[in-house]
């Protein structure tokens, strides 16, 4: 966790404050507008709040960039992790150090628009611990992306044992009764919107259409979104463990099945010899097995790695501007 910095770290130190976290990697093109943005719609609900940029090991002039930032913009904080840990350990660390009453979780794309910030405060106000964004329509990104997310979400719902909101990111605004209690799961493989949704308490959706990216390339392709996905499915359901046994139960009855035949044709006369059909019977028990074992290696490989307990994230650098401060404590 960050443990250079005392003040404010994983408490309240400002219960009336709102701070948004974004994390991000190479986002160059995205954080003058983003940073703009978000400040507007902070503005609008709150003279008290703090934006704070994660940037998680980018390769590009994202760390410059958020520094400037600070520089000319006391409600800008900038965390700077010693490497790339990806978007969700990202995520954790700003979750971490922010110290606002409530808290806004939003990517540097702007494909989720800052600007339903109040109507989010409003339904808090209402007595919302939680109130997450809800895509009515994902019409910016391609068809196959809408196909797989939409069969995702269902699919991950059927498996876990927890019900998380299909069609949602984690784009949301959190009470720090939420958040603190999302901080103090302690697990390496993180799905963070699951983990919300594990929380309970009162939360509730906003609906929106998600838009395009306002600049750069998405950070997500084929190979990320699948470990995303088998880091959700792994961390919410050990159905996956079930289907194991219940492919060995298969294959058994099929086996009964195989012996069977054999029985009668040998008895009939009607044996054939040849390699074929072994090779057959023999491949697809290979198959079912290997994939039993697949499964549950990735749980035991998970749990090796849990027990280990290594810091989620390791901070290089956090720039901020005193001026924040002061505010904070007027």
């Amino acid at each position: 966790m960050i443990d250079s910095v005392d003040k404010g770290v994983g408490k309240c130190a400002y219960p009336d404050r709102i701070s948004v976290v974004i994390p991000c990697y190479n986002e160059q093109e995205c954080l003058r507008e983003v940073c703009a943005r978000v400040a507007c719609a902070c503005a609008a609900c709150t003279e008290d709040y703090e934006i704070i940029f994660v940037n998680d090991g980018s390769s590009d002039a994202t760390w410059p960039l958020i520094k400037e930032l600070c520089e000319s913009n006391p409600h800008v904080i900038g965390i700077n992790l010693s490497r790339n840990h990806g978007h969700q350990l990202a995520l954790t660390a700003g979750l971490d150090f922010c110290r606002g009453g409530r808290v806004l979780i939003i990517d540097a794309d702007l494909q989720d628009p800052p600007e339903l910030l109040g109507d989010m405060m409003k339904l808090m106000d209402e007595g919302a611990e939680v109130v997450y964004g809800k895509r009515t329509s994902r019409r910016s990104e391609s068809f196959f992306k809408r196909t797989t997310a939409y069969g995702f979400y269902r699919v991950l719902n059927y498996l876990s044992d927890v019900e998380i909101p299909t069609d949602t990111g984690d784009f949301r605004l959190m009470s720090r009764k939420a958040l603190d209690a999302l901080n103090s799961m302690p697990e390496t493989y993180r799905y963070i919107r699951g983990m919300v949704a594990w929380l309970g308490f009162k939360q509730v959706p906003i609906k929106y259409s998600r838009m395009e990216r306002v600049a750069g390339k998405s950070k997500y392709p084929l190979l990320s979104m699948l470990r995303f996905a088998a880091n959700a499915v792994t961390s919410f359901s050990i159905r996956p463990l079930r289907l194991a046994v219940y492919l060995g139960l298969v294959t058994a009855l099929f086996l009964l099945v195989a012996i069977a035949y054999v029985i009668v044709s040998y008895f009939e006369y009607q044996t054939v010899q040849g390699w074929s059909s072994l090779m057959v019977v023999v491949l697809f028990l290979s198959a079912v097995q290997l994939f039993s074992i697949g499964i549950i290696g990735e749980y035991l490989g998970r749990m090796f790695i849990e027990q280990k307990r290594r810091p989620l994230f390791i901070v290089s650098e956090i720039v901020a501007n005193a001026k924040l401060e002061m505010d904070g404590k007027s």
